[in-house]
């Protein structure tokens, strides 16, 4: 049986706090030293610049149709070390059991660097 999580809540400042951007991938490349399947990704986020991060979406993604696909990030969490990557952002995505995990993109044309909120 799945357990669901469900956070607890939190106030609308606490959500404000997270820098959540958009941007287009203009590099992919596999991550060889991850544990799991991953993609090495170079995001561009317009006049916040470009971002690495090191993202587990194999599943769904082939690394050609990345190519210039606009996601949503997270910008202001610490710089993490993945498998000799330093990642600089979080790619969000959705966590789906029976779709695997698909990425969070605008479904209309946004500027890299628009902020989420």
């Amino acid at each position: 049986m799945e357990t669901h999580f469900f956070p607890e809540p939190i106030q609308f400042a606490d959500f404000l706090k997270i820098g959540m951007y958009v941007g287009t991938i203009i590099g992919a490349k596999p991550n060889l030293k991850a544990l799991k399947p991953a993609y090495v990704l170079e995001i561009d986020f317009g006049y916040l610049g470009c971002k690495i991060s090191s993202a587990q979406i194999t599943q769904n993604y082939e690394m050609e149709s990345l190519m210039g696909k606009k996601i949503v990030a997270v910008l202001n969490f610490p710089i993490k070390k993945v498998a000799d990557v330093k990642s600089e952002c979080l790619v969000l995505a959705a966590l789906c059991p029976t779709n695997g995990t698909v990425l969070i993109e605008p479904n209309q044309e946004v500027e890299n660097g628009a902020r989420i909120g």
